[in-house]
């Protein structure tokens, strides 16, 4: 890993989301991007110059709120967007290779009964870059305990793993694998890549009708401190992904949860 992309919303604990991004970042010894999108609709009129007055107090506010952090002498670069925040993070990506975003679950629509917002819900559904989901008022600090869940072991490449080997070797992190056996699973969900395998502690197989469920049988029996998952049409956030944003019935842990992309099934 090289470069942690941030997105800044509009929440009062960007800060805090910033600072968590800031203290891993300085851990795995790793460059910060903040980055904050903004969309012009000025009508006839309108100053003509609208949008670079807008491109320049978002920089103050990026600079305001990165002024407000430790950054523990990391590398904290600014990049600001026209246009919708997915799309700036592909364009970003494309030009600096982003190996993770760090961001709050609730990153501008403030609702009490919301585990992911609606923005927070766009980037995990619309992007393919591995993504750390850190909730309000937690604290970086080394990962020794991660429980792994997933309805197939099939992955198509190993570097789909890298984030989380990363994590495991910095911090010496023991790797419990939850393999939840869901209605219709095949023979082939079964077989478990060898990479994933070589990670494994010890592995659960259990059957659930979702891998959340299954998650939630095994929570506290296992006291993981982070909850790593993966983004595929078949994974963990299926039924969820059919809209932005996920409500804590649905979805809720009090830990970061680390999300791998598998582009293809």
């Amino acid at each position: 890993m090289q470069n942690i992309l941030v997105p800044i919303g509009t929440l009062p604990n960007v800060n805090e989301t910033l600072q968590y991004a800031v203290d891993f970042a300085a851990d795995f010894s790793l460059k910060v991007y903040v980055m904050d999108a903004y969309n012009v609709s000025a009508k006839a009129g309108s100053l003509a110059n609208i949008s670079e007055k807008l491109a320049k107090s978002g920089k103050e506010r990026l600079k305001t709120i990165i002024s407000e952090v430790d950054s523990k002498n990391v590398e904290i670069n600014i990049a600001t967007y026209k246009g919708e925040i997915v799309d700036g993070i592909k364009e970003i990506d494309k030009q600096l290779g982003i190996n993770m975003i760090i961001l709050s679950p609730k990153s501008n629509h403030v609702h009490e009964d919301l585990y992911l917002g609606t923005t927070a819900g766009r980037i995990i559904k619309r992007t393919n870059i591995p993504a750390l989901i850190v909730p309000e008022g937690i604290k970086y600090k080394p990962f020794k305990n991660i429980l792994t869940a997933f309805k197939s072991g099939i992955l198509k490449r190993k570097r789909i793993l890298a984030p989380l080997m990363e994590i495991k070797m910095k911090h010496d992190a023991v790797v419990n694998l939850l393999l939840v056996k869901t209605p219709g699973y095949t023979d082939d969900d079964l077989r478990i890549n060898t990479a994933l395998m070589d990670l494994c502690y010890k592995l659960t197989i259990t059957e659930n009708p979702t891998t959340y469920l299954g998650v939630m049988e095994h929570f506290q029996s296992k006291q993981p401190d982070l909850l790593c998952v993966f983004r595929r049409k078949r994974g963990f956030f299926v039924k969820l992904w059919e809209k932005n944003t996920i409500s804590k019935s649905e979805f809720s842990v009090p830990i970061p949860v680390l999300v791998l992309s598998v582009k293809k099934d």
